[in-house]
């Protein structure tokens, strides 16, 4: 039941929640309330008068937490590829492999390195900092300006240099120059250029986005798409080989991907542009409305993320 004190907390509660406008409310509300005291009849006005009160607050509560959330993650900054701004909010199952783990010994043995797409180099610095020996030579390509100047300060400090160059552009250095070549999450594939600039008996190592990756999160955003297979593992395997490279190890895995609040999924949406490609909040608000009602009401959404 709710009564008198119920609603004296509820009024601490809005009075550091909401804005002048619905503290007013919530006083004017309560006054009349505490006035009404001696009487059955009135005990009932009281009792219906507080749930108007709890009803309206808690309607104006979740409006504040959509707007809320929603509006931090569109506001921070997604910049590099550092996700730690959604630790507690999402989860994302890592490949039973350990891209990082099999990339040190590699690293270790290689003379020139390139990794292609690097973000902001924050997985190839956390690599080259657990290798007990590093390359010679270490660079790095990327194509957005604001993950260029991370990865610069990332790198420099090893001995790395950084160029900017488009997703699909040609590598702007000579053949055979890297014994080693490597990107985790590329957005395209230029087949041409790897073999091109790797050395003969030069490795690429990477671990790629598959099809439908986290499909379920894009098909709640954007409605039912369909799944092209230009991501698929076995394209990859045959474009590699058109241009001269052998596979030699291949592994697929299905990851779970659980998202606990609607800033979650906007903050990814902004980062991880190809699960919405034309994302924006105005764009897509009534959509996210809709799955943060269904997060508050299940708790976690979950998505599936390809990885090979």
């Amino acid at each position: 039941m709710c009564g008198p004190q119920t609603v004296v907390g509820i009024k601490r509660i809005a009075e550091s929640a909401l804005d002048g406008e619905h503290k007013l409310l919530v006083s004017i509300e309560r006054g009349a309330i505490m006035h009404a005291s001696r009487s059955r009849r009135v005990f009932s006005r009281r009792r219906t008068a507080c749930m108007h009160v709890c009803a309206r607050l808690q309607v104006v509560i979740e409006a504040s937490d959509f707007d809320g959330l929603v509006a931090e993650a569109d506001a921070v900054s997604v910049d590099g590829w550092d996700f730690s701004w959604l630790h507690g909010r999402a989860t994302e199952q890592r490949p039973s492999w350990g891209y990082t783990r099999m990339l040190v010994p590699r690293v270790e043995r290689a003379r020139c390195l390139l990794d292609a797409q690097t973000g902001g180099a924050e997985v190839l610095v956390e690599v080259l900092d657990r290798a007990q020996s590093r390359p010679s030579t270490i660079a790095a390509t990327e194509c957005w300006g604001p993950n260029v100047a991370i990865a610069h300060r990332n790198l420099t400090h090893l001995g790395g240099i950084v160029v900017e160059v488009a997703n699909d552009d040609l590598f702007p250095f000579p053949d055979g120059m890297f014994d080693l070549v490597v990107s985790r999450h590329p957005v395209v594939n230029r087949w041409d250029e790897i073999a091109r600039v790797l050395d003969p008996g030069g490795r690429y190592f990477a671990q790629h986005v598959g099809p439908g990756s986290n499909r379920e999160l894009t098909d709640c955003v954007m409605g039912a798409q369909l799944i092209p297979d230009t991501r698929s593992a076995a394209k990859a395997v045959a474009d590699a080989a058109g241009h001269g490279m052998d596979v030699v190890d291949l592994r697929e895995e299905s990851l779970r991907v659980e998202f606990y609040d609607i800033g979650a999924v906007v903050y990814f949406l902004r980062k991880v542009i190809w699960t919405v490609p034309d994302f924006t909040v105005e764009r897509y608000r009534d959509r996210l409305a809709a799955l943060h009602e269904r997060i508050r009401a299940d708790g976690v959404f979950v998505s599936h993320a390809q990885r090979f």
